[in-house]
C-alpha cells in the first residue's frame, strides 16, 4: 500500500495521524498489568494498516500514564479507501477518567499541530473529554508581529473519533464541549494581549464587538460616568492611568424568558496591568500582570457563550476594567474612598487593588439588577495561589447550594474548586478606625480568606460566591488542559453550571 511519511504536497501539512489509546490492563492473577491497546475501533484501524496491536505494544512499550505519548512512524498506512497514516501516536488513558482522557487529548493535541486530519480511538463514553483535551491542547499563544497577533499552528482541521457500531456518541454534547472550549480559547486570547494595546477601553470596544456576534446587549461607563454615579473604587484604582477606567455591562436573555426566569450576575475582575500601585509590585511579580484582568476576560467569554449554549437563565456580567498603575495622581495608602452605594474604605495597600473595584461592580449589581445569584471571577489573592497551586482554584460562598453547584460543575470539566471558610471571627481585622472598612487585614494572615470577607460586605442578601482563579488562572508551562500563560480557567465550568440551571 501507498504512504508517505512528511508533508502532503498539495496542502503542506504533514499525513494524517492515527491516535491510538493504551491503558493497564488488570490481570486476575495479580502480577504486574501489561499495556494494551484501548479503545473502540483500535484494533480494527490497526489491522487496516497491517499493524497488530499486541506486536505494536510489545515493541514500542508506551506508558499508560495518561497524557504520555509514542510515536510510531509508518512508511505506509492507507487505511481502506481513507488517508494514507504518516504515523501512529499511543496515547496514555491513565485510568480512562475524563480528567485522564482530557490530559490524553491535550498531549495528543499538541504533539499533531502540523496535521489537518486526525483520527482518534480512545474509548467509548469519553468523547466529549476527549474533544475537549484536543481542542485546549493544540491552541498555541499568538505571536504578535507588526500588523498584529499570528498563531504558528492551530489545532487539526478534522477530528475523526472511531466508535463500534453498538455505540452511540452524543453529537449535542460534543457541539457543547466545543461552545465551552471556544469559550475558554477566547479569554486565553484576551488574557495574553499586551498591555500596551489592551487598556480599559479597549477592552471595553472588545466586549462591545462580542456583544454584537453573541446576542447581548451592551452598557459601557465612561470614567465621568463612573464618578457622577459614585464608582469610587474603580476611580481610585484607575485614576494614575493615562487610559481611565470603565465599567462593562453585558446582557443575555433567554429566547422567550419571562419574569420568573432566574437572574444570574457574574462579576469579572479587570485589571489590564497591575504594576501595584504606589505598593509597587516586585519585578518579577510584575511580568505577568497583563494576565490580572482574566476575571472580566472569563465572565466575558461565558456570556459570548450563552446563546450557543441556550442558556435557560438571564445572565449578566459586569467587568470591572481598570490599570493599576504609578504616577502623580495614584491612590495612596490611608486614603479613604467611597465605593459606589456610599460605604467607605480605608485603603492599607494599593496592591490589592482587585477587591476595591470588585466591590463597585458587586454593589452596582444587588442595587440596581436584582440578581438572584452572584458570583464573582478574580485573579485576586497571592494567598490562594500559595494554598492550593496551579492545579486548583478557592471558592468561597454564602449559599451552600450555589457552592456545591460550582464545584459540581468545575468537576465535570477538569476545573476543580476547592471551598475555602469564610471565617467569621476575622472579620474584625477588617475594621478601620477612619472609615467603615479596611480593605486588608493586617496580622491574621489567611489573605485570601480576609479578602473573601471583604467582598461579602458588598454582596447584601444575595446567595453570592466568589471564584479566586489567581493559581490555575495563570500557568508557566502547557500541562493538561492548561496552556502557557493565560489558561481562561473558570470559563467551561461557569458555562456547565449555567447549563444545568432552571
Amino acid at each position: 500500500m501507498a504512504g508517505a511519511v512528511g508533508p502532503d504536497a498539495a496542502t503542506g501539512a504533514a499525513a494524517p495521524v492515527l491516535a491510538v489509546g493504551v491503558r493497564a490492563a488488570t490481570p486476575a492473577d495479580g502480577t504486574d498489568a501489561e499495556v494494551i491497546v484501548a479503545g473502540v475501533g483500535a484494533n480494527a484501524a490497526l489491522r487496516e494498516i497491517r499493524l497488530d496491536a499486541t506486536e505494536l505494544v510489545a515493541t514500542h512499550t508506551p506508558s499508560p500514564k495518561a497524557g504520555s505519548i509514542t510515536t510510531v512512524p509508518l512508511v505506509t498506512g492507507r487505511r481502506g479507501d481513507g488517508p494514507a497514516f504518516g504515523r501512529v501516536v499511543l496515547v496514555g488513558l491513565g485510568t480512562g477518567s475524563a480528567d485522564d482522557v482530557r490530559a490524553a487529548g491535550a498531549a495528543l493535541g499538541r504533539v499533531t499541530l502540523d496535521v489537518d486530519v486526525l483520527v482518534v480511538a480512545f474509548g467509548a463514553g469519553c468523547e466529549s473529554a476527549l474533544v475537549e483535551g484536543v481542542t485546549l491542547g493544540s491552541w498555541t499563544a499568538p505571536a504578535w508581529q507588526a500588523d498584529g497577533p499570528v498563531r504558528p499552528n492551530g489545532p487539526p482541521r478534522s477530528v475523526q473519533v472511531l466508535a463500534g457500531i453498538d455505540v452511540g456518541v452524543d453529537a449535542d454534547a460534543l457541539d457543547r464541549a466545543l461552545v465551552r472550549c471556544r469559550a475558554t480559547i477566547i479569554a486565553r486570547g484576551l488574557g495574553l494581549t499586551p498591555s500596551n494595546i489592551k487598556n480599559p477601553a479597549w477592552v471595553a470596544a472588545s466586549a462591545r464587538t462580542l456583544a454584537r456576534r453573541s446576542g447581548l446587549t451592551a452598557r459601557v461607563w465612561t470614567d465621568r460616568e463612573l464618578a457622577a454615579e459614585g464608582f469610587g473604587g474603580l476611580l481610585a484604582v484607575g485614576g494614575g492611568s493615562a487610559t481611565p477606567p470603565r465599567l462593562v455591562q453585558l446582557d443575555y436573555v433567554p429566547r422567550g424568558a419571562g419574569a420568573e426566569v432566574r437572574h444570574v450576575v457574574l462579576v469579572g475582575k479587570g485589571i489590564t496591568f497591575d504594576t501595584g500601585g504606589l505598593n509597587v509590585k516586585p519585578a518579577d511579580g510584575m511580568v505577568s500582570m497583563k494576565t490580572d484582568m482574566l476575571g472580566s476576560a472569563v465572565v466575558l467569554a461565558t456570556l459570548a457563550a450563552c446563546r450557543d449554549l441556550q442558556i435557560p437563565v438571564k445572565v449578566t456580567g459586569l467587568l470591572a476594567l481598570a490599570e493599576n498603575q504609578i504616577s502623580g495622581s495614584s491612590y495612596r495608602p490611608s486614603d479613604v474612598i467611597t465605593q459606589f452605594g456610599g460605604r467607605t474604605v480605608e485603603v492599607g495597600n494599593t496592591d490589592a487593588e482587585g477587591r476595591l473595584v470588585l466591590a463597585d461592580a458587586m454593589a452596582y449589581a444587588v442595587a440596581h439588577l436584582s440578581p438572584d445569584v452572584l458570583v464573582d471571577v478574580a485573579t485576586l489573592t497571592g494567598a490562594a495561589r500559595v494554598a492550593l497551586a496551579r492545579s486548583m482554584a478557592a471558592i468561597f460562598g454564602t449559599d451552600d447550594a450555589l457552592v456545591a453547584g460550582l464545584r459540581e460543575a468545575g468537576e465535570s470539566t477538569g476545573e476543580t474548586f476547592w471551598r475555602l471558610p469564610l471565617v467569621d471571627d476575622y472579620r474584625e481585622a477588617l475594621d478601620s478606625d477612619v472609615a467603615d472598612l479596611n480593605h486588608i487585614a493586617r496580622g491574621v494572615g489567611g489573605g485570601a480568606i480576609t479578602a473573601a470577607l471583604f467582598l461579602r460586605e458588598f454582596a447584601g442578601e444575595v446567595p453570592w460566591a466568589h471564584l479566586d482563579i489567581a493559581g490555575p488562572g495563570r500557568s508557566d508551562v502547557d500541562k493538561g488542559i492548561l496552556a502557557k500563560g493565560a489558561t481562561g480557567y473558570g470559563a467551561r465550568a461557569l458555562l456547565a453550571w449555567l447549563e444545568g440551571l432552571q
